[in-house]
């Protein structure tokens, strides 16, 4: 019998070792060009956190393997820009010699660009792979120094990259009306509906998911993401144009979609572009995800462009009640299966010798054995003790190191099912835990049942909800240096917005049916780190008893018992107890039925009231 192909891999990355010499063979390319820089984000045409192979420009540039950064190459300096989870990893993965580290929000690139690029520099940039919004503040930044940023026709970083994977030619495939809740044509005729009243004539979509969403289809042309790439133009009328190349098409797609959509080549999607042009048309573009050339060519053509968020955005982050119907047994399955892997930890993890790729494997075997799972939603984080601090860790056969007693173990994963997206974090002690790794833990837990216990009325916004994660950790001088919720989709991305929780959240309020994630935690560079994450969707607004205002509130979607031997019961309050105790027996009884007699002994242990 043929062994499953694992949906993730622990391969070393290419490392630092080939920066310096990319750098150099960049730099020719660009002097051949008459530019004195070039800018280099991780994103391709779509700007997705997950991008195909044949977009890892900034991988291939310096080794760095996070999913979120930017470099900037000068002629004299050079630096790579990444946020707060990302920053003990770029120095292990990239040449510092050659590549200045630097933090992303707290030294921007704009801000670095305007001090060192000189009068008369030409800073080269490919417009398809930055937003509208992103040129601007860069642009701007590099006017006031007196240098220019220059747009590329092609980009200089392929010409050079040798070895660069062809685009990815997966297929496509109809997303069943039952599993989606409605048809895409009803969606397609709300959504015109929409343009209407804006008075646009069209609106252009750029991003995957909600093209993938709009036509009820999935993909596979990302990883662990069931994304089609593609481009799209809705028109007024609900007819649309879909700009994907043709040998990912089947006649049964075909037949899905009807009439009113009509498959086009990727090519020719600049081409009609300009054709909104002649006649003024209103297109809706989003600055915020659409690539800077599709503001280019409207504004070339002479269409009248309205600068406006993606017309699918808030209807997709909205689940309805198939979807969050799916998604709720998506995480029954999750839930045992993860509960499962728990309790072999428990098991496996005394007698020594397990080790971070081990566990990854078996949890995924877990999700695997539950026939239902069609991907990772993202490559598990398995870290123990000091890889734990690393908060996007990503486990190689070089990093991999073993379970000790004594240290914490940190494991985020989820699971890609038809009827839904899960994403799921537990800290797990192996062996006895110290005090002050229960006093952080229990801070954590704190700000976990905060959020999830949180009321607030109509219009309130993930920023405005963030400290209430954070504010244990804050009174004892701790903070995390990332958001404490992002949105999730349906069978598509595990980050999907436009809602999040974060102190730098959007202004988009929380609405019935979005989902977010649930999860504080705190990081001790060197010895562990804490992260407690279940899933929770938005209820509808209910009458509070002697309230005035009807108040939203969460339910928490992820089942999966929290580790009780790192849980400083002296720190509990009496409501957090009872939160706890009532989430244990909930968990307890949906998964008692889905688990063996094994796990379902451990499982009411772990589970038992404190």
């Amino acid at each position: 019998m043929l062994a499953r192909q694992r949906f993730q891999s622990f391969d070393d990355p290419a490392g630092a070792s080939e920066g310096a010499g990319r750098l150099a063979t960049l730099r020719a390319e660009l002097a051949r060009r008459n530019l004195d820089g070039f800018i280099v984000p991780r994103a391709d045409e779509h700007q997705g956190e997950y991008v195909p192979p044949h977009a890892e420009r900034l991988r291939w540039l310096t080794g760095f393997a996070g999913s979120a950064g930017l470099a900037i190459v000068l002629t004299d300096r050079a630096a790579i820009f990444v946020d707060g989870r990302y920053t003990l990893q770029v120095r292990d993965q990239v040449d510092v010699s050659a590549f200045e580290p630097l933090h992303l929000v707290e030294e921007p690139p704009h801000e670095w660009l305007a001090r060192c690029a000189k009068p008369g520099h030409r800073i080269g940039y490919d417009p398809w792979l930055h937003t509208q919004s992103g040129i601007d503040s860069l642009k701007e930044a590099v006017e006031r120094g007196g240098a220019a940023l220059v747009p590329c026709t092609d980009n200089p970083l392929d010409a050079v990259w040798k070895d660069q994977p062809a685009p990815p030619l997966s297929p496509v495939t109809v997303y069943a009306e039952a599993l989606a809740g409605d048809t895409s044509a009803a969606k397609r005729g709300r959504i015109a509906g929409d343009l209407a009243k804006a008075k646009a004539g069209a609106a252009v979509i750029t991003l995957p998911e909600s093209i993938c969403w709009l036509l009820n289809v999935r993909g596979g042309d990302v990883p662990h993401t069931p994304f089609a790439l593609s481009f799209a133009i809705l028109h007024e009328s609900g007819e649309l144009e879909w700009f994907i190349d043709e040998r990912k098409i089947s006649n049964d797609v075909r037949a899905h979609l009807g009439n009113a959509v009509a498959i086009r080549q990727p090519e020719a999607f600049a081409e009609r572009l300009a054709g909104l042009g002649p006649g003024k048309t209103r297109v809706i573009a989003d600055p915020a995800t659409a690539a800077s050339a599709v503001f280019d060519i409207l504004a070339r053509s002479g269409a009248t462009i309205v600068k406006a968020p993606d017309p699918c955005l808030l209807p997709k982050a909205c689940k309805n009640e198939a979807e969050l119907s799916g998604i709720r047994a998506a995480h029954l399955r999750d839930g045992a299966a993860l509960t499962r892997f728990l309790a072999w930890v428990a098991h496996e993890g005394k007698k020594g010798g397990l080790t971070e790729i081990e566990a990854t494997k078996r949890l995924e075997d877990f999700r695997a054995e539950t026939g239902r799972l069609k991907d990772l939603s993202f490559d598990t984080i398995s870290g123990a003790g000091a890889n734990g601090a690393i908060v996007h860790y990503r486990v190689t056969n070089k990093t991999d190191r073993p379970l000790k007693p004594g240290e914490l173990f940190l494991i985020d994963s989820g699971g890609q099912y038809e009827d839904g997206t899960t994403d799921v974090t537990r800290t797990i002690a192996i062996g006895t835990p110290s005090d002050e790794q229960r006093r952080c833990f229990t801070l954590v837990l704190k700000g976990h049942i905060a959020l999830a216990m949180a009321r607030f009325p109509e219009g309130t916004t993930g920023a405005q909800l963030d400290a209430l994660a954070r504010l244990p950790l804050w009174q004892a001088g701790l903070d995390y240096d990332h958001g404490t919720g992002h949105g999730v989709g349906h069978f598509l991305s595990v980050h999907e917005g436009p809602q999040n929780i974060s102190k730098r959240g959007h202004t988009t309020p929380l609405k019935t049916g979005m989902v977010c994630s649930n999860e504080p935690g705190y990081y001790k560079t060197g010895a562990f780190g804490i992260r407690i994450e279940n899933l929770i969707a938005v209820k509808p607004p209910e009458a509070i008893a002697g309230g005035e205002r009807p108040m939203h509130s969460f339910e928490t979607l992820t089942l999966a018992p929290i580790d009780l031997a790192l849980i400083d019961l002296a720190l509990l309050t009496q409501a957090e107890r009872a939160w706890l105790n009532t989430y244990h027996a909930r968990v307890r009884e949906c998964l008692t039925p889905h688990v063996d007699a094994t796990t379902a002994a451990w499982l009411e242990i772990a589970t038992g009231p404190l």
